[in-house]
């Protein structure tokens, strides 16, 4: 088989970043004769980049790579990687207990990807969970054209804050921001590309202050001085890093989306505590209020845990009240899982129907609210940013200011056209529109 024809084929779970991240993989792959497949039976080399943030990562990463077993016995030259943060935490034991895993890498240096390859084809089995001194950054290729008018660009990564239930600061390292300069040469290419709309991306993206000292607002402001770059955003912030010039930014950059995601896992200062969050259900709110200050028609979305270890009644009463002074248009909640390696994860866990049980309350809470926003556009102006065609002719469909998709009959217009909209009504998740008269 020639160089031109070999397939890799990479699974992604998890976050924003960890998509982006599989993009790259297969950037660093290209020179070395790799191109994407969809399809994992046709490929030369298999890749799972994996996430160790939700309940049973690792067992869920194992038994994926159990479905793996009969395309490596068809197949004994394919290749299996697996990439991540479960790679990074289990690394040694991924590759003890799996013997068709033929390399393992580590999310702060898959730039080192086609060395690696070039050793399991030699019959090796690299592992490589380093958290290298270089910036991996500076390692990778030019990315790849991109398909659509939208894009993710990571200006960030690793946490300092060590909540008692996350593994991202022993998975992603401590925190380190991209030179500005550098982000900003890569939106400018992307824009040459077609982007209008990126996302600024890390995993406490807020914290973001360059080498030289660059804020996440100044380097908003700076990007938004791009003429045909049209939409910014940035996720996931946390609030204690919620400066006031960043605050200000929203009211400041028309470019800046009134969308935010601003997780806060808790109403209660009690386990607010416990997780280790260092703010107070009031300093959260504080921060709300002041972003609708300068931005009244922002809409927030966050995360909830329930259920975590010594959460009583009360707490979780706090925590419904904390969200009906919020308000949110949408949210992300889950039962409590212990991580292995954190704080928290030898706590004694509630009874599991507890959790439930608690967790059904607050999605009941959380979908009435969303539904209610959504409820409270029919009838509005909004901008759409067009992303795909839909399942009939002449509909398209994109996503508004507030991130909400909508679908609309527009059958002049084409992907990556900014069009005017009158929502006219609500499905699920979405939003139903009519195009303007332009």
């Amino acid at each position: 088989m020639s160089s031109a024809t070999k397939k890799v084929y990479v699974k992604s779970y998890g976050c924003q970043m960890n998509v982006l991240d599989s993009e790259r993989m297969i950037d660093t792959l290209v020179p070395q004769g790799y191109a994407a497949t969809s399809e994992a039976a046709e490929a030369d080399l298999i890749l799972l980049n994996t996430c160790h943030i939700r309940e049973r990562a690792s067992e869920k990463t194992f038994h994926e790579l159990g479905r793996l077993r009969d395309l490596k016995t068809a197949n004994p030259d394919l290749l299996i990687g697996v990439a991540g943060c479960v790679a990074q935490a289990e690394g040694a034991e991924i590759i003890r207990r799996m013997p068709l895993v033929d390399l393992v890498v580590g999310p702060q240096s898959y730039f080192r990807l086609p060395d690696l390859v070039t050793q399991a084809q030699s019959g090796n089995r690299p592992v490589d969970t380093d958290f290298p001194a270089e910036d991996k950054f500076d390692h990778l290729p030019r990315r790849r054209a991109v398909k659509g008018p939208t894009a993710f660009v990571t200006i960030q990564e690793g946490c300092d804050k060590f909540c008692a239930f996350c593994v991202v600061p022993y998975t992603r390292g401590n925190e380190v921001s991209r030179d500005a300069q550098k982000i900003i040469a890569e939106v400018n290419d992307l824009v040459e590309h077609g982007v209008s709309e990126v996302s600024l991306l890390g995993q406490n993206v807020n914290a973001y202050r360059d080498p030289n000292g660059v804020t996440l607002a100044q380097l908003i402001h700076e990007l938004a001085k791009i003429k045909r770059l049209k939409r910014i955003r940035y996720t996931t912030s946390h609030p204690n890093d919620m400066g006031a010039d960043l605050i200000a930014a929203h009211g400041e950059i028309e470019k800046l989306m009134p969308q935010l995601h601003l997780p806060v896992q808790s109403g209660s200062d009690r386990i607010l505590k416990l997780m280790n969050r260092k703010h107070t259900a009031a300093d959260y709110v504080r921060c709300i209020q002041k972003l609708r200050d300068v931005r009244p028609d922002i809409i927030f979305s966050s995360d909830f845990i329930v259920g975590f270890p010594g959460e009583t009644d009360d707490d979780f009463a706090a925590t419904l009240e904390l969200i009906d002074a919020v308000n949110y248009g949408s949210a992300f909640s889950f039962k409590y899982s212990g991580r292995p390696g954190t704080p928290a994860a030898d706590r004694p866990s509630l009874p599991l129907e507890v959790m439930d049980a608690r967790l059904q309350i607050l999605q009941a809470k959380i979908t009435a609210q969303q539904h209610a926003t959504q409820n409270s556009m029919i009838g509005r102006d909004v901008t759409v940013l067009i992303e795909r065609t839909g399942r009939h002719a002449g509909q398209m469909t994109g996503k508004s200011e507030h991130m909400y998709p909508v679908a609309v009959s527009a059958p002049d217009a084409r992907i990556g056209d900014l069009v005017r909209v009158r929502i006219t009504g609500t499905v699920a998740n979405s939003l139903l529109g009519e195009v303007l008269a332009r």
